[in-house]
């Protein structure tokens, strides 16, 4: 089976609100090649644009299987291929509040995601990245061939058997 891994960093970010149910509102904003220089596991705080807090996540991998390869291929080939952070709002008292947990290429995963009733997001693919994963799919993704479709015909066993289809006598 085919698996390849790739390190990711993720940086999420808070954006400030001006509402009266919430304050703050927490995205991922990118999410970037793992480097030599790229923090471990732990959140390390960054600068962010106009009032926005931002944290970088290190330690997360980008993993692709054989099995997913039809999920890659649909990502791939829409006008804007996406990285999708599966992430989690954390206990009262923690800092950053909001903390990645998965990252995928793959369609079908974050649909179950989504379907699961977790909070998934998509930021824009790197380059290097989409080039990595275009590889993937051009070496392990085979469509399935297409399948004439059995119509439900009430009168195709008559007409095997020789009969009149409408049951009309002669």
């Amino acid at each position: 089976m085919t698996t390849l891994r790739q390190g990711v960093d993720v940086l999420m970010e808070c954006v400030p609100l001006t509402s009266r149910w919430a304050s703050e509102r927490w995205q991922p904003a990118a999410v970037v090649l793992d480097t030599a220089s790229s923090p471990k596991p732990g959140p390390t705080r960054e600068s962010g644009e106009g009032g926005r807090e931002q944290w970088r996540f290190g330690g997360l991998e980008i993993e692709l299987h054989r099995s997913e390869a039809e999920g890659y291929f649909l990502n791939m080939t829409s006008p804007d291929p996406r990285v999708f952070v599966m992430w989690r709002m954390s206990e009262e008292g923690v800092s950053p509040p909001a903390h990645p947990v998965i990252v995928t290429v793959s369609y079908n995963e974050a649909a179950r995601f989504m379907d699961g009733g977790e909070q998934v997001d998509g930021v824009p693919m790197i380059p290097a990245l989409a080039h990595w994963v275009r590889a993937f799919v051009a070496d392990n993704y085979k469509p399935e061939p297409r399948r004439k479709a059995a119509r439900n015909d009430p009168f195709a066993a008559d007409r095997a058997a020789g009969g009149d289809p409408g049951g009309r006598r002669r």
